[in-house]
């Protein structure tokens, strides 16, 4: 699967902001000691997404390549960007730190270390923290024929019939699986978790009616939502999602419940500081157009431009607070 990432987007911005990039990230040093490829990007860049096809990394990583059916019109397209469907963060971690090879992540990159006792590198020291892309809430989805219409319906089977009902996530440690967990230690339910290798396989299997309930992200859920293949039951966000009006939080059935997701872009250790300014800056232009705006809120996501430094702060900052929460839900990967 291949897509474009134009020089306008990424080189042309870098270049014609060189000086500003290097004030911002080192000071008071002038433009000539920036470390910017000439040319960048002179050959295919590789953004990847660590997740199959269909979930929600994939979603916002096509719209940050614009050659997609669902990327930025207003940018042209001419750098090939290869997008694999393996985990990928050790492949990224090795690339040469030449803004060559990206990988988009979200939150379910700081959950990882929380149910992993060993992992295979250090999230926060290992990759270079980009730039932020966006926000949005989680979905309680069920398949259409579901009985549970509302989350107290559902709280009220899951009781009736403990571990009965399954509940499918995008794989063991992943947001959707912390967004169940949260569920059920809030509520004191028992459902039973049915993992699956990424958003979009468990979407399928929900609307194929294998299982009954979903944690995903309202970006996944929404456009069949609209279209009738699934129902959402709720939404996790702090308030009711511009995109679904209509649809209820999980906080007005009177459930203390609150889970967002956020997606941003990585790269390998090392990268030049200038760089990765640079592309910080690309991304929050971006971000700040109209159309992208648009685009996302209709997708049930909020743009959200933070600096490198502070999107580091956010990992960290969120990988123990899932610590937390895998201990209190007695989490671990099997």
């Amino acid at each position: 699967e291949t897509m474009r990432v134009p020089p306008s987007a990424i080189a042309g911005a870098i270049a014609a902001s060189a000086a500003t990039f290097v004030q911002l990230a080192l000071g008071t040093l002038p433009a000539a000691a920036a470390e910017l490829p000439a040319g960048y990007p002179n050959r295919p860049v590789r953004l990847i997404v660590p997740f199959p096809p269909g979930g929600s990394n994939d979603i916002l990583g096509r719209f940050m390549a614009p050659s997609s059916p669902t990327g930025s019109a207003s940018r042209s397209s001419s750098t090939t960007v290869l997008v694999p469907t393996a985990s990928s963060a050790p492949t990224s971690r090795r690339a040469t730190p030449d803004g060559y090879t990206l990988l988009v992540v979200s939150t379910s990159y700081a959950m990882n270390p929380a149910i992993h006792k060993k992992m295979p590198f250090d999230p926060v020291k290992d990759l270079t923290a980009i730039a932020m892309i966006g926000t949005g809430p989680n979905a309680i989805v069920v398949n259409p024929n579901f009985a549970a219409k509302t989350v107290k319906d559902l709280v009220a089977m899951a009781k009736a019939k403990p571990g009965q009902i399954n509940y499918a996530s995008s794989g063991i440690g992943g947001f959707n699986h912390f967004g169940g967990e949260l569920f059920k230690s809030v509520t004191g339910v028992q459902m039973t978790h049915v993992p699956y290798k990424g958003g979009g396989p468990a979407m399928v299997d929900i609307m194929a009616g294998h299982v009954p309930v979903l944690f995903s992200t309202l970006i996944q859920a929404l456009p069949h939502h609209r279209s009738g293949k699934l129902r959402v039951l709720a939404t996790g966000g702090p308030k009711r999602s511009p995109a679904l009006p209509d649809v209820p939080t999980v906080k007005e059935s009177g459930i203390d419940y609150e889970v967002t997701i956020w997606w941003g872009i990585l790269g390998p250790k090392g990268m030049p500081q200038p760089l990765v300014a640079g592309l910080n800056d690309t991304v929050a232009k971006i971000l700040a157009e109209p159309e992208t705006q648009k685009r996302l809120a209709a997708e049930a996501a909020e743009p959200l431009a933070v600096s490198p430094k502070e999107f580091a702060q956010i990992i960290e900052k969120d990988i123990a607070k899932w610590i937390k929460v895998a201990r209190d839900a007695k989490m671990q990967a099997h």
